[in-house]
């Protein structure tokens, strides 16, 4: 321990005697460190981290795929995450292995919820809630802030209508007032009463943007949003997860839970085809971890958090590399000291300890500085991420495994690169350092340190390319022509449902919104439809045309206005859109877009022809719908969904066949609207609050769930390719800039070394234009091998992250031309400094240097 202090003080000692070059080490390993650990901040929170509940390594999830939200049918590879009702109730009593199974809503974020607390001048919001299970908290083992939670006893059919709280709600919208708890409130205009507040930092069962402010009992779901498909078996609309008892074989257990569900579904309607009845041996289930809850979103950003994660290691590499040279001209200057040191009798051993405690000290004090960068990169990158979303229960604070990660990080960096350094500096021959009278040229940089130079430029082109890749794949994603116009376009989201209105009083209600909205000045088009091009929703089916066979082909689908189609800038190329006569007492009508023809009529003419859904015989509906016109392939979801098949009903027509009574028009949930979608002549200040009075002169329960410019919808849906064309472009800079620092201290040190060499040739008349060529032809040679080294590794790599661009699977030569270029010219500003200061030397004062 003695020792250890003499080495930690004389590096203290060590390191104040060279203060630019301390400062520049620090600075270069904070910034990578500090990179690593931002980015793994975010790793860490959305990807590695579990849910705030009791003993989450024995969660164990009945599923493994991220379904959504509402489904029907069967899947042909029989692999379900997503189950019914009855599913839930048969697993809950069939496998003991589980001490408890919780059921909870898939798609609450799609179905916000209308609430509003009783009393006068009370103001209704429309906030997020989800239905779950009873045992649902119990399950996860938790206990209430106040109040309770919910029991068995709350989800009963006929119970009367409870509530919890979450604490965020709580403590944002009530102020942590102890009185929420018993009071009433109107959930979708239902009383509901608030029997607890769930616990703090608990924010459901998935990491989510915007995650529940209420919980509600499962079965109150068909009461409070009118939701047919709780009761119906083949309707799939929830997630299970449970905890296993101690001993359980998961195994043998997801055995058990795939032949139970194979047994349920045989005997129903959704079995009854003879595609599903050969699809049902396949039927099985997957049983994954469930102490990180379910991973949608997990799933969604696993590759481009992984992708990043191996970038910023690229660029500790390079950061890593540059402070191995810096402490290689260290150790060279330091040649004579070390000779002294080891002429008195100091051993290679000890010399090497007290240069890797040096590196060590360094690496650790860049690691906190580290720390400090990634707390305000990770904040700065979960803006980036997830721009407009303040609810996000994500902390930008590093976590005591992202200290570890880092302090981790640092002892490596310096044991790794400090350790060649220190043994070639400990192997210094003392007679050999101490001969500083002989007259000889000096020889310039190392061959490590040339090597170190030439792999900064090639992991710098690599990290280049893929900044230009990731922002070529930006632009061309977001230049599609999308058939769209957002030019003055507003999108307002509503809920009539939670308003309290039923599907069959909803057509008068959007004639009313339509004509108020018209009255507004600068108002042209008003659209009303269930889902908007560039959200993230999709309602689709299966497909037959009427009179010809099953093609097995489906299709999505939209219900919209008569203006709809204007409203968001999609032209008819064949037939008509919807009238006002397409109501819900007028005969079905369909408008379809042009791969909808492509893949069912091919070059036939589609007007006039009837189509309706595949399925089991005594529900397929081949002609529910008239064809009566075509429009232009808008994109919708997403531009990376090709060959995307749709069709359109009006938004009061039955979304099946009229009278059906599988189907009746009082559960049919497509009549609500979810949004209404404005075209004005120009730009309105304070539209939000105009389009809010509006409709709050409609209905006070008849709210804005969300309000966004048509462009902000499309720009949404661009955010984590943004943040991956941002953040290689930041890392490929950072990079570069690290290489060219490296590429300038290994010249500007050969510059010291040649001293008396170049004063030589200048004295002999060598000019000063040659000795700039010289130096300059050193640099650059180390530059131009990193480039021959980098360009094949860079069209390597390019077939790992294809997967992530849009429609670029090799590199283009711009982009690669473009990162050459600006490699070569960072390499000539890095070795012209120190060479124009080589043909400046005086000749007579270089030779005095020996």
């Amino acid at each position: 321990m003695r020792v250890l202090i003499q080495d930690i003080t004389y590096s203290f000692r060590q390191l104040r005697k060279t203060p630019g070059f301390t400062a520049t080490v620090l600075l270069t390993l904070a910034l990578g460190i500090g990179a690593n650990s931002a980015i793994f901040t975010l790793v860490n929170a959305i990807l590695l981290h579990n849910l705030p509940v009791t003993d989450p390594k024995t969660l164990i999830r009945i599923g493994d795929h991220d379904d959504c939200c509402v489904n029907g049918g069967w899947h042909d590879d029989g692999d379900y995450s997503l189950f019914a009702t009855d599913t839930y109730y048969m697993f809950k009593k069939s496998l003991p292995e589980f001490e408890e199974l919780a059921a909870m809503e898939s798609g609450y974020a799609w179905r916000p919820i209308t609430v509003r607390r009783a009393g006068p001048q009370t103001v209704a919001k429309s906030v997020m809630g989800t239905f779950v299970s009873g045992n649902y908290f119990r399950v996860f083992g938790l206990s209430p802030a106040v109040g309770r939670l919910l029991t068995d006893s709350d989800d009963q059919k006929g119970a009367p209508v409870t509530a919890v709280m979450s604490y965020e709600a709580w403590q944002q919208d009530y102020a942590s007032d102890p009185g929420v708890v018993g009071s009433t409130f109107y959930i979708n205009t239902k009383a509901a009463t608030v029997i607890g507040v769930a616990p703090k930092g608990f924010y459901g069962d998935r990491i989510d943007t915007n995650p529940p402010k209420y919980y509600l009992p499962m079965n109150a779901m068909d009461p409070i949003i009118g939701a047919p498909y709780f009761n119906d078996p083949d309707s799939q609309w929830a997630y299970i997860i449970g905890r296993v008892k101690p001993g359980t074989s998961i195994p043998t257990l997801q055995a058990k839970a795939s032949t139970l569900l194979k047994q349920l579904y045989a005997p129903l309607k959704t079995f009854t085809d003879q595609r599903a009845k050969k699809a049902l041996p396949r039927t099985h289930v997957v049983l994954t971890p469930g102490g990180g809850g379910i991973q949608n979103m997990q799933d969604g950003y696993k590759d481009h958090l992984q992708l990043l994660q191996w970038i910023a290691a690229l660029v500790l590499l390079v950061a890593c590399a540059n402070i191995a040279n810096l402490l290689l001209v260290r150790g060279m200057s330091r040649r004579a000291e070390l000779s002294i040191r080891s002429a008195l009798g100091a051993q290679r051993s000890r010399i090497v300890r007290q240069l890797l405690t040096e590196s060590v000290l360094l690496s650790g004090t860049g690691g906190l500085l580290g720390l400090a960068i990634s707390y305000l990169g990770a904040h700065a990158l979960l803006a980036l991420a997830f721009p407009d979303q303040h609810n996000m229960p994500i902390d930008a604070a590093p976590s005591l495994l992202v200290i570890g990660f880092a302090f981790a990080l640092s002892l490596v960096t310096g044991v790794l690169f400090g350790l060649a350094p220190a043994l070639m500096a400990a192997h210094t021959q003392p007679a050999e350092a101490l001969r500083s009278n002989a007259r000889t040229t000096a020889h310039g940089a190392s061959f490590l340190q040339r090597a170190l130079v030439v792999l900064q430029a090639a992991l710098s082109l690599v990290l280049l390319v893929a900044a230009g890749l990731f922002t070529q794949s930006l632009n061309k994603a977001e230049n599609v022509d999308m058939k769209l116009d957002a030019t003055n376009r507003y999108i307002a989201h509503i809920n009539p449902q939670a308003a309290g209105y039923k599907n069959t009083e909803v057509e008068p209600l959007y004639q009313t919104i339509v004509d108020r909205f018209h009255a507004i000045p600068g108002v042209l088009k008003v659209g009303l439809s269930t889902y908007t091009p560039m959200e993230e929703n999709n309602w689709g089916s299966g497909v037959k045309v009427q009179g010809e066979p099953d093609l097995n082909k489906g299709a999505s689908w939209v219900k919209g206005t008569p203006e709809y189609f204007d409203s968001v800038g999609t032209h008819v190329v064949m037939g008509r859109v919807f009238k006002l006569q397409d109501t819900l007492n007028g005969p079905p009508v369909a408008v379809v877009n042009q791969e909808f023809v492509k893949q069912f009529f091919g070059k036939r003419n589609p007007i006039g022809h009837r189509f309706g859904f595949s399925g089991p015989a005594k529900t397929a509906q081949d002609g529910a719908h008239e064809i009566v016109g075509v429009v232009e392939d808008t994109t919708y979801t997403s531009v990376y969904w090709k060959d995307h098949a749709m069709y359109f009903l009006p938004l009061t027509q039955p979304s099946g066949v009229p009278n059906d009574p599988d189907n009746p028009i009082d559960k049919d949930q497509s009549f609500y609207a979810g949004a209404i979608v404005i075209q004005t002549n120009r730009p309105l200040p304070g539209f939000e609050k105009t389009v809010g009075d509006a409709l709050a002169t409609i209905n006070p329960n008849l709210t804005v769930v969300k309000f966004q410019t048509f462009q902000q919808q499309i720009d949404d849906r661009f955010t984590e390719e943004r943040l991956i064309a941002r953040l290689t472009s930041l890392f490929g800079l950072l990079a570069l800039l690290l290489a060219a620092i490296g590429l300038y201290g290994v010249t500007a040190y050969t510059v010291v070394r040649r001293t008396a060499e170049i004063g030589i040739r200048m004295a002999l008349g060598a000019q000063r234009i040659r000795v700039i060529g010289m130096i300059m032809r050193g640099a650059m040679l180390q530059a131009l091998i990193g480039l021959a080294i980098g360009v094949p590794v860079a069209i390597f790599c390019v077939r790992y992250v294809k997967s992530q661009l849009y429609e670029i699977t090799s590199v283009n030569p711009t982009v690669m031309a473009g990162a050459i270029g600006v490699l070569v010219l960072a390499a000539c500003i890095a070795g012209f400094i120190p060479a124009r200061r080589a043909a400046s030397i005086n000749p007579v004062q270089a030779l005095r240097i020996e």
